[in-house]
């Protein structure tokens, strides 16, 4: 089978390929090592790294067995999660869905995956919970401790709502909690109420989490093949595994490093597939929560063109130029659409009819990168041969690795996250939890 593949062609006009092969063979072979091997900052939070390997026929077996009673029991299956516990699963399950599945109706065996707990929304809760009015849902909550704000409150009022319309025995069948092996308030409530659970390992952290049951069971319900999704991985972790020349998750490190010592400070995440748009919004948390560190890192950011090439795409062209793009190029459309001839040919498109709609597609990203780099703006490209789930495994560990690497080579703890916590003090004190009663002094003496 093909793998995906990486091309720098269109950034050495800006950062030479000495430059480039200089980080990676003086830093990023280094960098590698201490993913591999665990030397580095953060090495408790590296069970991502072999996760596909490691992952057995019996465990996936074990997540679809889960995954297809929920399908035989429910219309919609809500996932309660945020951050990490959402991003990866809504990223692989609209890339591969029917653009127009929500607006389809539900049919036995084939529920429907809506997602909750990742705002705080009150007009999303409660017209979400309207909906789920006289439907047979259950619910997948997601969450190592239990207390984190946005889901607790969703599962919180999804968990009444099911247990009021199926009745509370049967409600302990359609929930499933995935969270920590032993601590924490979901864990001792799945233990009392004999939900069915699965295990977020210690040494995963949330935003490296899409291969475990966190991504894997919400995958499954949604339909999709999570063995397949696995393989891909588990094809990129063997390919990516030694320090080379040839290994591509060195090279995008290095070049988007090289572009950053050379002040390209923004990274634009870029696809012309409107199946990626939550593709783009996982990749934004994997690299930001990963990177934005002491006052360093390359800040992501995400278009759909060409859609956004009718609204971000003069400040891309025109504006400052401390941006880069990484284009994800899928080569092969599942669908034919044939653009037809007009007699009249009022909209003058006749030059083009016969045409594949993604021909014109495919014409369209190569004039906008050669205007980009012409532009001032480097191009990076990564080429997936088509959207499924083993090319998206493929990408997903790709994205991973080397985001690992990066944040080593920037110097910084691509693992942890404690910049997130500033926004909950402040939240709790404001909103007077107890334990944050001198947090709630110092927070009202300022307002």
């Amino acid at each position: 089978m093909e793998k995906i593949k990486l091309d720098i062609n269109s950034v050495l006009k800006f950062v030479s390929e000495k430059e480039i092969r200089q980080i990676e063979s003086e830093e990023a072979t280094k960098a590698i090592d201490m993913v591999k091997n665990g030397t580095g900052e953060g090495n408790d939070f590296l069970g991502w790294y072999d996760l596909p390997s490691r992952t057995s026929m019996k465990e996936l077996d074990e997540i679809i067995e889960v995954a297809n009673d929920l399908r035989n029991s429910c219309e919609y299956v809500v996932s309660v999660g945020i951050g990490g516990s959402y991003l990866g699963a809504k990223a692989v399950i609209e890339a591969l869905n029917n653009s127009f599945d929500a607006y389809t109706s539900t049919s036995k065996g084939a529920p429907k995956v809506l997602f909750a707990g990742q705002n705080i929304g009150e007009e999303y809760l409660a017209e979400l919970q309207e909906f789920l009015k006289d439907k047979k849902f259950g619910i997948i909550v997601i969450s190592k401790s239990g207390t984190t704000t946005e889901p607790a409150i969703a599962f919180r009022l999804l968990k009444e709502q099911l247990e009021a319309q199926a009745g509370k025995e049967a409600a302990k069948n359609l929930i499933v909690a995935i969270t920590d092996a032993k601590r924490g308030a979901l864990r001792q409530l799945a233990t009392e109420e004999s939900y069915r659970t699965f295990v977020i390992e210690d040494n995963v952290g949330g935003r490296f989490s899409v291969l475990t049951p966190v991504g894997l069971l919400p995958i499954a319900v949604a339909g999709y093949d999570i063995k397949k999704l696995v393989k891909g991985a588990a094809e990129m972790e063997k390919e990516l595994a030694n320090a080379s020349d040839s290994n591509m998750a060195e090279l995008y490190a290095s070049t988007r490093n090289a572009l950053y010592r050379a002040g390209k400070k923004t990274e634009i995440l870029v696809n012309y597939n409107p199946k990626l748009h939550f593709f783009g919004e996982w990749w934004k948390q994997l690299y930001g929560e990963s990177e934005g560190k002491d006052h360093k890192g390359i800040f992501p950011a995400a278009v759909d063109f060409s859609t956004d090439l009718h609204s971000m795409g003069q400040w891309i062209q025109d504006g400052e130029r401390t941006i880069f793009e990484t284009v994800i190029s899928v080569e092969k459309s599942k669908s034919e659409k044939l653009i037809p001839s007009d007699e009249a040919n009022l909209d003058g498109l006749n030059y083009i009819a016969g045409k594949h709609v993604d021909d014109v597609n495919k014409m369209a990203e190569l004039g906008t990168r050669i205007a980009h780099v012409d532009g001032g703006v480097p191009n990076m490209r990564i080429i997936v041969p088509e959207l499924s789930e083993e090319y998206l495994g493929q990408l997903i560990y790709f994205f991973e690795i080397s985001c690992g690497i990066s944040g080593y080579l920037l110097g910084v703890n691509p693992f942890n996250q404690p910049g997130v916590e500033a926004y909950k003090k402040n939240m709790f004190a404001l909103l007077e939890k107890p334990g944050y009663e001198e947090a709630t002094k110092e927070i009202k003496a300022k307002l």
